[in-house]
């Protein structure tokens, strides 16, 4: 599969949700995982896998850096979505997590 290339999170977002990533993920950083509202849901690292990672570099602005996962959990029979920011203006408990999830992909 060849990969796909965005040019904005909100159509990268867009697109995987029409692929039927329609669970919006978060980091909870405290406890290491993955959760989302509705379904109720906290996922271990070991509860899912990241599909694809799309990276999003602001020209101008350090604060427009961002990144897109699609997320899928065999196990619990969701995919969905997770976007956060990396670089300078990132929780360090939400890049240390990220950086662990990307070095398994």
């Amino acid at each position: 599969m060849v990969p796909l290339s965005y040019e904005t999170v909100s159509e990268a977002v867009n697109d995987l949700q029409k692929r039927g990533y329609t669970t919006n993920f978060s980091l909870w950083a405290e406890k290491g995982c993955l959760i989302c509202q509705n379904p109720s849901l906290a996922l271990s690292p070991d509860e899912f896998e990241i599909d694809e990672i799309y990276r999003f570099e602001g020209m101008t602005d350090p604060g427009d850096e961002m990144i897109v996962m699609a997320i899928s959990s065999e196990q619990h029979g969701v995919k969905g979505v997770t976007v956060n920011a990396f670089g300078a203006y990132s929780d360090s408990a939400i890049s240390k997590i990220t950086s662990r999830l990307n070095k398994e992909h």
